[in-house]
């Protein structure tokens, strides 16, 4: 019996150490984990749907697309590199490249209202698409929610539990472009399915590391939903109000 117990309590400390390995990793590497794997999901699925002519595409796109796609590039570095100064506890260097940050997503917040824009009128106008102006409830949610995140975390800026949440929710909300390049997830209107749950990472790390969930995730998850699965219903269902908003906005 007492060699029984002998290996039962040997074998529970190796799973405790286990255990303790895990939530000391997650609690040090996994917000600059989640933010290299963001990036080779954007790396995979925008690979999908860039041509071999997007250098010398006919007809030319504009400009402020280029823009659009270097800013949001930017921020996928800018993400990995403050994950990675914290980590290594450069925090002066971190929050000295915070104000950086917060001019970045002012910028891309008026690139991504401007740019879905320029971008539906070009749609329509030169490429002769039809249907595409009720897209418009996407990339404006996106903006919203995401400008909304960054606001809140600039604001809590000096409470850094509050902070690095907020700042991944909006970097996760970005992931919604890569993932709607995967045919399936597009066509059946799930991306956010995707954004969301790669935002439940970052509550099954919460429980695993501190054994709950933040806050932050169970006040900013829910309205998120509800807007997405509004913004999905006016793009899909495209109601009479919604077409008369994207008209005016197009000014068509």
């Amino acid at each position: 019996m007492a060699i029984r117990d002998a290996g039962f309590a040997a074998r529970m400390e190796r799973e405790l150490g286990t255990t303790n390995q895990l939530k000391e990793f997650l609690s040090r590497y996994f917000y600059f984990c989640i933010s290299l794997a963001m990036a080779g999901l954007v790396v995979w699925g925008f690979s999908r749907t860039i041509e071999p002519n997007l250098f010398h595409a006919k007809p030319q796109r504009p400009l402020l697309l280029w823009m659009h796609g270097a800013a949001f590039s930017g921020w996928l570095i800018f993400f990995i590199l403050q994950s990675a100064l914290v980590r290594i506890r450069k925090v002066s260097v971190h929050r000295f490249l915070g104000w950086f940050g917060a001019g970045l997503a002012t910028l891309m917040v008026t690139l991504g209202f401007t740019v879905s824009i320029v971008m539906t009128r070009f749609d329509m106008s030169v490429l002769h698409q039809t249907g595409v102006d009720s897209f418009l409830s996407i990339p404006f949610t996106d903006m919203i929610v995401f400008g909304s995140c960054i606001a809140l975390a600039i604001y809590w800026r000096t409470k850094p539990e509050y902070h690095r949440r907020l700042i991944f929710i909006a970097s996760c909300l970005l992931m919604d472009a890569a993932i709607g390049r995967f045919d399936f997830w597009f066509n059946h209107s799930i991306f956010y399915v995707g954004v969301d749950l790669l935002i439940v990472l970052g509550m099954m790390r919460d429980w695993l590391v501190d054994g709950r969930v933040h806050k932050v995730y169970l006040y900013a998850l829910p309205p998120m939903i509800l807007l997405q699965s509004f913004a999905v219903y006016t793009w899909r269902i495209n109601p009479t109000w919604w077409q008369g908003i994207t008209r005016a906005i197009l000014a068509l």
